[in-house]
């Protein structure tokens, strides 16, 4: 297991986020900059808190495996933003912050007091994310962002699945997950900016255009065929054999990349030599062409071998391979642990708990988990005490008016 890096290492120590975001995009974004080292006050509704403290399964009181997945190493405040005191806080912290990031409605961060401009004039440092459906720019801008129709409208789950399925979703709210990517990237470029010109920036991410990016290769094979690609579900659209094949005892990875490696596979794997000097399957265009004819033997073949010969055999020729795990076989392996990618932690109201840790690593050091996913309102007084420099009497107040 990696050691971690301290947190004054961290390449964003010293970087002040305040997330007023809720469910995926934003909080995906904010949590990348955390781990990375930011601090990170996550601002939630004083009753309820983020919409995903009641997605999944629960975890105490507030917490639930949706959340947590989205929600390390960051500190939580309750602020009724609806109320005068509220939004007049969230200015005062986002005055002595780096970076906002929020994805309220278009023109909802406005009504608050909470808009760019209006940020801005206080904090013309203030780097400030946006996150929309849509393009504020289009006639869709008004509309709200869900994931699982942006997959739809974008193209996303025309890529997904196999030969002559319908339209299917990804397992896990990728495009959601990208646009946090796609937002967190943005983000450090305008902050390396501000180090030249002074000056912070409205960055403007939509949950549509990052969809239409997850295309990638199959958008420009469907721009040049002028049709949509075929389905190949776990098979490789141009490369044959890639993808998932059943051996005698279960699934695992083949990727066949080049001839050479074909020539192995068929000789030394899967001791198929007459398949190696058939001019048909000579090249991978070749074995492309004719992969009707190809997979199906390839596939009965494969079948009369356990799992454990054929990846040994893989292994020793030299092909990219892998057995398919389930995902709490994958969680809990030992390649798991020996990455370090497994967090275990002490929850005061559920025991031990577990959560992923950063995939950064830098230096043979793999980033921390510094805070464990907060419970709702956890760092309320501290970091109003230490930013805003509240005191007790005074957090009672807002506490009696239901401002916290």
């Amino acid at each position: 297991m990696p050691a971690s890096l301290p947190p004054a290492a961290l390449p964003l120590a010293g970087v002040q986020v305040l997330d007023l975001s809720r469910v995926l995009a934003g909080p995906m974004c904010a949590m990348a900059l955390a781990d990375l080292g930011a601090d990170v006050i996550k601002v939630e509704h004083p009753a309820r808190g983020d919409d995903t403290r009641d997605w999944g399964v629960r975890i105490g009181t507030h917490n639930t495996s949706y959340f947590n997945s989205f929600n390390r190493n960051k500190r939580s405040i309750t602020l009724n933003l609806q109320s005068p005191q509220g939004s007049q806080i969230a200015r005062d912290l986002a005055a002595r912050c780096d970076v906002v990031i929020q994805n309220f409605k278009v023109g909802g961060a406005e009504k608050l007091g909470l808009g760019y401009e209006q940020l801005k004039a206080l904090n013309p440092r203030l780097v400030y994310c946006s996150i929309s459906g849509y393009a504020r720019f289009t006639p869709d801008a008004q509309r709200p962002g869900y994931d699982l129709v942006v997959q739809g409208e974008a193209g996303v789950m025309a890529t997904n699945g196999e030969h002559g399925q319908g339209p299917l979703k990804f397992g896990v709210a990728a495009v959601d997950m990208f646009t946090g990517m796609y937002c967190a990237q943005t983000i450090l470029a305008a902050l390396y900016a501000r180090q030249s010109s002074g000056q912070g920036r409205h960055v403007q991410m939509a949950l549509y255009d990052c969809g239409l990016m997850i295309t990638s290769y199959y958008g420009m094979e469907a721009l040049l065929k002028g049709g949509d690609p075929p389905k190949f579900g776990n098979s490789h659209p141009s490369i044959v054999p890639y993808g998932v094949f059943e051996a005698a005892d279960g699934p695992l990875v083949i990727t066949v990349g080049n001839n050479g490696q074909f020539q192995r596979f068929c000789q030394d794997v899967i001791q198929r030599p007459e398949w190696a000097s058939d001019a048909r399957f000579a090249t991978n265009t070749g074995r492309s062409a004719h992969r009707e004819l190809l997979l199906p033997q390839i596939c009965q073949t494969l079948r009369s071998f356990t799992r454990a010969e054929l990846l040994q055999r893989l292994t020793r020729a030299e092909i990219p391979c892998g057995e398919v795990l389930g995902m709490l076989q994958a969680l809990q392996s030992e390649r798991t642990a020996q990455a370090g990618l497994l967090h275990h932690y002490e929850d005061p109201e559920a025991g031990m708990q577990a959560v992923l840790a950063p995939p950064y690593a830098m230096d043979g050091q793999r980033a921390p988990v510094r805070h464990p996913p907060p419970h709702l309102g956890e760092h309320t007084d501290s970091v109003l005490q230490e930013l805003l420099k509240l005191d007790a009497s005074a957090m009672a107040a807002l506490r009696e008016n239901g401002v916290v």
